[in-house]
């Protein structure tokens, strides 16, 4: 019995705290306006600009292109689909054999995962 009126006691408490920050959330904001600061013209100002407009790399050649090499798209391909093979291999591997070892163990593609 005792531990029931310290139950609905503690609800009632709880209550009161959620009932006081209700209306406290809600309340109206104050008749009394505090001084408004002096309001002066706005002067123009450039639009900032997230991207400029031409930008050249540091290490650019002739006509403001990159002077890095352009690597093929088969080159990038074939790369990704040995690292997929190297990952389904040590996935099939844990699978026949699981162990704590091969669970935390670096795969050999050059790809971090």
């Amino acid at each position: 019995m005792e531990m029931l009126l310290m139950g609905v006691c503690l609800s009632l408490l709880g209550l009161a705290v959620a009932a006081l920050a209700f209306n406290a959330a809600t309340r109206p904001e104050s008749s009394v306006t505090a001084p408004q600061p002096e309001v002066r013209p706005v002067q123009a100002v450039a639009a900032p600009r997230f991207f400029a407009d031409a930008v050249i790399p540091a290490a650019a050649g002739p006509g403001g292109h990159p002077a890095t090499p352009r690597v093929p798209i088969e080159a990038l391909l074939l790369q990704i689909e040995n690292h997929v093979r190297l990952e389904q291999a040590a996935a099939e591997s844990f699978v026949e054999y699981p162990t704590a070892a091969l669970l935390h163990s670096k795969t050999v593609s050059p790809f971090v995962n």
